[in-house]
């Protein structure tokens, strides 16, 4: 079975949320914000490899990150490294990939996964998968993981389910919601109904091919025009022409709400998109005052609930915060109360604009 499955890493975002550590330069996928030893892309690559084979890894990045993809994951073929000239979204993304493998393994199975996810309880996450991959192989299903919500969060989408899940937690999908105000979170949390939306999927090439020529027939009449050029070497030719000529669409709005064959598998292994930085502090350890510092060169004084990312070679000395976050680069120190991050993307680019300096 693992030899006909391939695991689709999407890697082109720019992880503008994760500022000032996180630049278009080097995005937060190929950082190592946790501390762990691994940057988020190795991370992502390490935990599809305990059911796929790594031969069968393609990641899809933005032809800029094509050198970093290569030092951080040299285990990748150079033909799996799928290069997108311009960024159009999750769908161009996944038809890229999709109509290329048609070309080597039609039959196969597609593991789509961000590059840039946090998850804790890794065998849940591959017994989860491996279900899903069954699943999908049965009466052409397109299968999306949606995660038990913990609390009504605003910042993720999410999945309403129908009544009747399987043995493996799978059921039908009733509708998909964008991220909601405070109000719909907690109603949808008390309803017991939703889940999050993961943003992970699974299908067959076949099925997925297929949706796309229900649904999204320019996109499916693009890629598939490339049979003759993938593999070959006009092949990023074709792919500058095509996406040039491509709209900017999510595989979720194009494909996902539309067709009447998705399932969801509801899970729960320790997921987070780590998408802001109090995300990031929700799912860090704590010392003894509720801090998450995550460097050791901090000297604190009546700090609590804050977050600190801050130099390694730079003696930090911090005093009477509660709630805050500090982020300190080469270039750029920020400190600001942890949570208002809606606001701080507005002052941050203000702030750019008005220094002139090239900071994104």
């Amino acid at each position: 079975m693992q030899h006909n499955i391939y695991g689709v890493i999407m890697a082109g975002g720019v992880g503008s949320r994760f500022w000032p550590l996180s630049r278009s330069a080097k995005p937060k996928q190929f950082l190592d914000i946790l501390g762990v030893g691994r940057t988020f892309i190795q991370q992502t690559f390490d935990r599809l490899t305990k059911f796929i084979p790594a031969e069968n890894i393609v990641v899809v990045t933005s032809a800029q990150y094509k050198q970093m993809v290569q030092e951080q994951l040299p285990e990748v073929q150079e033909e799996n490294i799928l290069l997108e000239p311009l960024r159009r979204n999750t769908a161009p993304c996944i038809a890229y990939a999709a109509y290329k493998l048609q070309i080597k393994s039609p039959d196969a199975t597609m593991v789509v996964a961000p590059s840039d996810h946090l998850i804790l309880k890794e065998n849940e996450f591959v017994a989860t998968m491996k279900n899903a991959i069954e699943f999908a192989r049965t009466g052409s299903n397109l299968v999306t993981v949606g995660i038990e919500p913990s609390r009504p969060e605003t910042g993720y989408g999410y999945i309403q389910t129908c009544k009747g899940k399987d043995d493996n937690n799978i059921c039908k999908v009733k509708t998909f919601t964008e991220k909601p105000d405070i109000e719909t979170a907690k109603a949808f949390l008390s309803s017991g109904e939703f889940v999050w939306n993961s943003g992970m999927f699974i299908w067959t090439l076949s099925s997925i091919c297929t949706a796309f020529e229900a649904h999204l027939p320019e996109v499916a009449k693009a890629f598939s025009a490339g049979k003759s050029k993938y593999y070959a070497p006009d092949e990023d030719q074709f792919i500058e022409e095509t996406y040039t000529d491509c709209k900017s669409i999510s595989i979720d709005y194009g494909i996902m709400e539309k067709a009447d064959n998705v399932h969801v598998i509801c899970a729960d292994f320790g997921w987070s998109d780590v998408g802001t930085w109090n995300s990031l502090y929700l799912h860090s350890e704590k010392d003894e005052h509720n801090n998450a510092m995550l460097e050791r060169s901090v000297s604190q004084s009546k700090v609590s609930n804050s977050i600190v990312k801050t130099m390694p070679n730079k003696l930090t000395v911090l005093h009477d915060l509660d709630s805050y976050l500090v982020v300190d680069t080469d270039d750029v120190l920020m400190i600001c109360k942890r949570g208002d991050e809606n606001e701080l993307k507005q002052i941050v680019t203000n702030a750019i604009m008005e220094s002139g300096m090239k900071m994104a």
